[in-house]
């Protein structure tokens, strides 16, 4: 891999990767990045699009101020075990989740309330396109909440980042540069909340919402 990923590289990666992952996220969540999953679905209600869903390590945590979740996930390996979390905790009566590309949604126009991404934007080939789709399907004044770990706050560590980024691209499909604020700006969102948490602040929070300008 490049430092610009693809689709297959990123599917690949996952399906070969998805029995791991969980395990993987759940150390680096306890060491570096910290607990951060439960303050992004607590911003989420009614009609909620979950991009890359991943393993589902999101979904027992949605409030009752939710109504339906749907998520989007390119690796079926992933997704299986997603639909196994789904099924564990008796959540079938309101979450689905769909293989799918983020980048090109098969969602209507103005359907959703809130889009979650939760260390998504990382993988994602196109992050531009899809937060320009998660815009597209919001209804005027829905919200998108972004978690990602992203550029630090300490110059040291970020040159550090970008010196290992070409490995992490091609050895993990992540790549450890993508600022969620900057790419959430230039899709056309509103910012209304943003803040920096984590080991050296690598951890992205940001709220946003679609302008009531655009339809």
């Amino acid at each position: 891999m490049g430092t610009q990923l693809t689709n297959v590289q990123v599917q690949k990666y996952f399906d070969k990767h998805a029995a791991g992952y969980d395990e993987q996220m759940g150390f680096f969540e306890r060491h570096v990045l910290g607990n951060h999953r439960q303050w992004a679905t607590a911003q989420a209600s009614g009609q909620v699009l979950e991009l890359a869903v991943g393993t589902g390590l999101n979904l027992p945590s949605y409030s009752p101020a939710v109504h339906h979740v749907l998520g989007i996930e390119l690796s079926n390996q992933m997704l299986q075990l997603a639909r196994a979390r789904i099924s564990t905790n008796g959540l079938g009566d309101r979450v689905e989740v769909r293989l799918g590309d983020v980048q090109q949604l098969e969602v209507g126009d103005a359907t959703i309330d809130t889009v979650l991404s939760t260390y998504a934007i990382c993988s994602i080939p196109d992050p531009d396109a899809a937060l320009g789709e998660a815009l597209r399907v919001l209804r005027p004044g829905g919200r998108l909440i972004l978690v990602e770990h992203g550029p630090s706050i300490r110059a040291l560590i970020r040159a550090g980042q970008h010196l290992i980024n070409p490995l992490s691209v091609r050895f993990q499909a992540d790549n450890l540069l993508r600022d969620p604020l900057l790419i959430a700006r230039a899709a056309g969102f509103e910012v209304v909340g943003t803040d920096r948490a984590g080991w050296a602040g690598t951890v992205h929070r940001v709220v946003a919402v679609k302008p009531s300008a655009i339809a």
